[in-house]
């Protein structure tokens, strides 16, 4: 569960043990100071209980943090990031009122590790009462009342969604018996270059000049032992856009580079330096990191991962699913 209230210009997140995994907030009050200096407004109401303009700005944060440090949200992705904050805020509204109707309540201790855990979120007593005095009314019930929704609606989401949404070991092998082309690869090289690249259109003069370096470039390539030494030359020297990563393309699939290219690479052995290759206009030297064959990723490479996603999908689909059951017959009004 992720808990987000404002203290001293900041949005403090408040993670507890029991589900850390939590994306949403679950908590509409929660304001940054931001927002303190205008009058709250009503954005939406879920039978009758409304969301606030801070709910829905806390959301937004939630999905887009990067806002508070660039001084707002880009424009192009406002809207849709508006969107998706509107939909999170009536969904865990939604969420709450239904535990609330099937009387879901609360492991013992858990208010009590809810808050402690909170409060130490806070450098001394006077900055917490502070808090309290700017954010919740003077109350620290009004905190405890936050924190008891979060934990309410967490606990629904876990036993509606979470742990409805785990995949076992047999349930994985099967997906990964039935579906084993999605595990194939293609032959691929991993590799690093220095190429001398003359402008486009270039003249006779020019072209010679490339080939010059070039041949200088690949005395000092031959010098070098490793992967790294021949990086820092590709960083120095080389004049393609991947001298900024040591000249590394990493794992490139064999019908994406050029067949003279190809030719080469599978002549040589890992950690070779190949002569230098015209490619066009530009003069291009390589340096062979790998050589990986066409195959099929076995279940025990993929097993951990290949369970992680399946149960990722499913927590979505069980999340859609309980919206859509929870909007049936629910008073749902959203405002501009």
């Amino acid at each position: 569960m992720k808990i987000r209230l404002a203290a001293a210009g900041l949005a403090i997140a408040m993670l507890t043990a029991s589900a850390s995994a939590q994306m949403a907030s679950h908590a509409p009050t929660m304001v940054s100071k931001q927002t303190t200096s205008s009058a709250v407004k009503t954005v939406a109401k879920v039978n009758g209980v409304s969301l606030t303009d801070r709910d829905l700005l806390q959301e937004m944060y939630s999905i887009f943090p990067y806002a508070r440090q660039h001084n707002g949200f880009p424009k192009a992705m406002e809207a849709d990031i508006r969107k998706g904050a509107m939909q999170m805020i009536v969904f865990d509204e939604l969420v709450y009122q239904q535990a609330k109707r099937q009387n879901v309540t609360l492991p013992a201790g858990s208010m009590d590790r809810a808050l402690y855990s909170f409060r130490k979120q806070f450098s001394s007593r006077e900055e917490y009462q502070d808090y309290l005095k700017k954010e919740a009314q003077g109350s620290e019930q009004v905190v405890k009342d936050r924190l008891r929704r979060s934990l309410i609606i967490d606990g629904y989401l876990k036993s509606e969604v979470k742990d409805k949404s785990q995949v076992s070991l047999v349930e994985a092998r099967a997906y990964y018996d039935k579906n084993r082309t999605r595990f194939s690869y293609k032959e691929s090289f991993a590799f690093q270059s220095i190429s001398m690249m003359p402008p486009a259109g270039a003249n006779a003069e020019i072209l010679k000049d490339a080939k010059r370096r070039a041949d200088e470039a690949l005395h000092q390539a031959k010098a070098t032992k490793n992967y790294q030494e021949f990086g820092l030359l590709a960083e120095k020297i080389s004049e393609d856009d991947f001298r900024v990563n040591m000249g590394d393309h990493r794992a490139v699939e064999r019908e994406q580079l050029p067949d003279v290219i190809v030719k080469k690479m599978l002549a040589m052995q890992p950690g070779e330096i190949s002569d230098v290759v015209q490619l066009d206009q530009s003069f291009t030297i390589f340096r062979l990191n790998g050589h990986l064959p066409a195959g099929t990723r076995k279940f025990g490479e993929v097993k951990d991962q290949l369970r992680q996603q399946l149960q990722k999908d499913k927590e979505d689909r069980l999340r859609a699913a309980l919206d859509v059951r929870l909007r049936k017959g629910a008073r749902v009004e959203e405002f501009e």
